[in-house]
């Protein structure tokens, strides 16, 4: 950032244009969203997303590795007031920088032609929290893509980016408008397809993880659809031990897929 250069306002073009970033109608006709704190611009950078880079003064000289990493990489750094950053921001204590960035989604055929072996599908999953957080334990498991089907929540909106902890930048994240086409695709591609089903007939347990396995999780309040859990190759249960009646669907999740993650590894060390 040069100095003596008047930091941008709530009224800046600049600032309002990228404040329309947080109407997902924008972000889908821009192709563009918006990263908050240092932690998802970091991210962001190293993946190359960032187009433009706001950041109070004090932000700039708490983070002045990140502004050379932007201004490195051709990204516009923008200084701003701290209104204008508490405007970008969605958090009620923003830590100061927001970037711009470029969507990241990959179509399913570019995600599978990589022939992944552990794939996460949110199918109509409507929280942003939970998909930014099951998002985020898919890529702390080492799945190679996420995707997004149905009507599940935009994997933009400022939350699911929030809670993704910068995983959105480190997994092959697909947006796909029909879930059973995407079960389809996915077990011609050699995967086997898992609906993680708190009712399910078969045990987590007891059922084949170490081969490429896609899971299908649905929303906490509905479940996955019926039709759509009847695709799948086996409704699979998380085993409940204790009294609780259920687990919510990040800790299911969490639990799916480093079982997998765990079984395929250590099929590899076996080999």
């Amino acid at each position: 950032m040069r100095p003596g250069v008047e930091p941008f306002t709530t009224r800046t073009p600049r600032v309002v244009a990228a404040r329309r970033l947080q109407r997902r109608r924008e972000r889908t006709e821009t192709g563009r969203f918006l990263a908050e704190g240092p932690q998802a611009v970091r991210e962001a950078l190293a993946d190359g997303a960032v187009v433009e880079l706001f950041a109070t003064a004090a932000a700039a000289e708490r983070y002045a590795e990140l502004i050379a990493a932007a201004e490195a990489d051709g990204a516009r750094v923008s200084p701003v007031t701290d209104d204008a950053l508490a405007a970008l921001a969605e958090t009620v204590q923003p830590q100061g920088v927001v970037a711009v960035c470029s969507f990241v989604d990959v179509p399913l055929a570019q995600a599978l032609a990589k022939q992944p072996r552990l794939v996460a599908v949110l199918a109509d999953i409507r929280d942003p929290g939970n998909a930014g957080t099951v998002l985020r334990t898919a890529d702390a498991a080492g799945a190679d893509a996420v995707v997004f089907a149905g009507s599940a929540v935009d994997p933009y909106n400022g939350k699911c980016v929030r809670a993704s902890a910068g995983s959105l930048f480190h997994v092959d994240v697909v947006r796909a408008d029909d879930p059973l086409a995407v079960v389809e695709r996915i077990r011609a591609a050699g995967l086997t397809v898992y609906a993680a089903d708190a009712y399910g007939a078969a045990d987590l347990d007891h059922v084949p993880l170490a081969g490429p396995t896609a899971w299908l999780f649905g929303s906490e309040a509905h479940g996955l659809p019926p039709q759509l859990a009847d695709a799948a190759d086996a409704r699979v249960r998380v085993p409940i031990h204790g009294r609780a009646e259920s687990l919510n669907l990040a800790a299911a999740a969490a639990v799916c897929l480093y079982s997998c993650a765990r079984a395929q590894r250590m099929e590899g060390t076996s080999r």
